[in-house]
């Protein structure tokens, strides 16, 4: 019996690859195991080696695996390209259309089977897919209702035929390998718990925080991999009297949201590091007026169009430092997807508390890598606006929304509140937003703006694993690398520490030096080529001599080995 499994399905893209990876991951997912999923696919719409790997255990999982126990080949590029992550004592399942070639140095066994013809003698080769699932079941000894059900919610709308023919499919897999297995290659899962658990990718998750934080208006263009949060928002905001609009451009986006929050409606936009690059200058104006604006920023490889669909965390700098001049901007980034249901809900209270853009950061391997969250808690959402006024001195000829305050805050009012009336620009202005160009005046203007964030903190900036008071190493990542982070150093027999950053920008830095203060020798994990968050470290402080990073940019996640090896180089265990 096996506490996790980790199985792969892949072909080219356009075979259906997502579609049998979400049924098998969903049907164990109703099952009680927790699941984690990573999507390796092509940027084009069609053609080109895709691959769905699904990581099934009894205990909660944020992470790939490193290896693979199952590989199901609809193609022999599959079998070539991902065959070297199984065990010895590892099984493909290939579909004998292709005339399978088993590698000469793959100890593992190899099944080919008849899946395109048992689907097309059902009536077309589409069904493909179920036939392998259901040869997967009986590989692992999985209980078919379960999947049956699953056929049924999937494609009731097509029929009862269509419905039937699905679940032959099923069941003509699962005999089919039942057939010819040597009984030594079954493998199972031990029993989980079964509670009933949410299956999600972080897309959704952040989609989901928004709405319970009030947000009733997205502007957005289609870009991966943010795209499935202006498809979540169609279909959901509507229901809720709210407005999507798919804007020409990023630019627009940026503005419209701007343009709303100012209305006095909770809006953002969502995007990716193209797009980001396109919303500088709108970011500036949101610092600037001081109009609060959410943006969720969905990482993929860069620069120029680079690798769409791939993993990389290359936008740090960027969201920072990006705009010209200076203005207060807050950037936090989830951890996991259940982590991205409340941190995106509380970037909705930030912008409006301190009148500011919020980046919310995310990469691809969050944003579209679907896994199990325990159920969320909307109540802990809770929506505070800040100093939005609806009530002026009805004697006030115009309303200073620039007033000069000792914590950088000023009163904000949306249009159609009585003695509001303020004139808004990107320049400099003066306290009732006229434009002002006089030194003292950019002074007081510049200095209230800044010292907003003086005091800033999230109640949890770092989700921390501090198990040691005096530790080897102290392990630092951000958004996705926490599960492989976390596994990692759970193989190590040694004091290291971990810390995942959820507070980016302004970088809590006396908490911070706490924490590092009790590591002999400090590792940032990151996905990008010049490791942008030890910079960033390495700016705000002084622990040159004990920092070293572990960078990765292939548009790979990390496996928990790679890192795994990397603790252990710095221990001095090098094998």
């Amino acid at each position: 019996m096996h506490k996790q499994i980790s199985w792969k399905v892949g072909g080219q893209q356009g075979e259906g690859i997502e579609s049998t990876g979400e049924i098998f991951s969903t049907a164990l997912n109703r099952e009680g195991y927790y699941i984690y999923t990573y999507r390796h696919f092509s940027s084009r719409i069609k053609g080109g080696h895709t691959n769905n790997k699904i990581r099934m255990s009894i205990d909660p999982i944020y992470s790939i695996s490193d290896d693979l126990d199952i590989l199901v080949a609809f193609d022999q590029e599959t079998i070539d390209v991902n065959y070297d992550e199984l065990h010895e004592n590892g099984v493909i399942l290939a579909d004998a259309k292709f005339n399978p070639e088993k590698p000469s140095d793959f100890k593992g066994t190899m099944y080919v089977l008849p899946f395109t013809k048992i689907a097309k003698d059902l009536g077309t080769s589409l069904m493909k897919n179920m036939v392998a699932v259901g040869a997967t079941a009986c590989l692992m000894q999985l209980p078919m209702p379960g999947f049956e059900n699953l056929v049924v919610e999937t494609f009731k709308s097509k029929g009862e035929k269509v419905v039937d023919l699905n679940k032959q499919a099923l069941i003509l897999g699962y005999e089919a390998l039942d057939e010819v297995i040597d009984r030594n290659d079954l493998m199972s899962l031990e029993k989980p718990n079964k509670d009933e658990r949410l299956f999600m990718i972080g897309n959704d998750a952040m989609s989901l925080g928004a709405l319970s934080s009030g947000a009733r208006f997205m502007s957005a263009y289609p870009i991966t991999p943010a795209s499935e949060i202006m498809e979540f928002m169609i279909d959901k905001l509507p229901q809720l009297n709210g407005t999507v609009i798919q804007t020409e451009d990023e630019i627009a986006a940026a503005t419209m949201a701007i343009g709303a929050n100012y209305a006095g409606v909770r809006a953002f936009t969502a995007s990716a590091g193209p797009g980001l690059s396109l919303m500088m200058e709108s970011i500036g104006l949101s610092g600037m007026t001081e109009t609060p604006l959410v943006i969720f920023n969905t990482q993929r490889g860069g620069p120029s169009t680079g690798l769409p669909t791939k993993q990389e965390q290359s936008d740090l700098n960027q969201m920072i430092y990006g705009t010209h001049g200076d203005i207060p901007k807050i950037v936090i980034s989830p951890i996991h997807a259940e982590d991205a249901f409340y941190l995106a809900g509380e970037a909705f209270n930030l912008a409006e508390q301190y009148q500011c853009p919020v980046i919310v950061l995310s990469d691809l391997q969050l944003s579209l890598g679907k896994q199990t969250v325990h159920k969320l808690d909307q109540s802990k959402i809770k929506i505070n606006r800040g100093q939005l006024t609806t009530e002026v001195d009805e004697e006030t000829t115009h309303f200073k929304r620039y007033n000069v305050t000792d914590h950088g805050i000023s009163n904000r009012v949306i249009p159609g509140v009585k003695g509001g009336i303020h004139h808004v620009t990107g320049v400099e202005h003066n306290e009732y937003g006229k434009p002002s160009e006089a030194s003292d005046n950019r002074n007081e203007q510049m200095n209230k703006r800044m010292r907003k964030l003086d005091s800033f903190e999230l109640s949890e900036p770092f989700h921390v694993n501090i198990d040691h008071n005096e530790a080897e190493i102290l392990v630092i990542g951000f958004i996705s690398t926490y599960g492989a982070i976390d596994e990692a150093i759970s193989r190590v027999d040694a004091k290291v520490n971990h810390i995942q950053i959820r507070q980016l920008y302004p970088l809590p830095v006396d908490q911070l030096m706490r924490y590092v203060a009790k590591a002999q020798k400090v590792l940032i994990v990151e996905h990008n080529y010049r490791g942008q968050l030890t910079q960033l470290v390495k700016s705000e402080t002084k622990i040159h001599d004990k920092l070293e990073t572990l960078t990765k940019y292939d548009g790979k996640p990390f496996k928990p080995k790679e890192i795994e090896e990397k603790i252990n180089e710095m221990l001095g265990r090098v094998k």
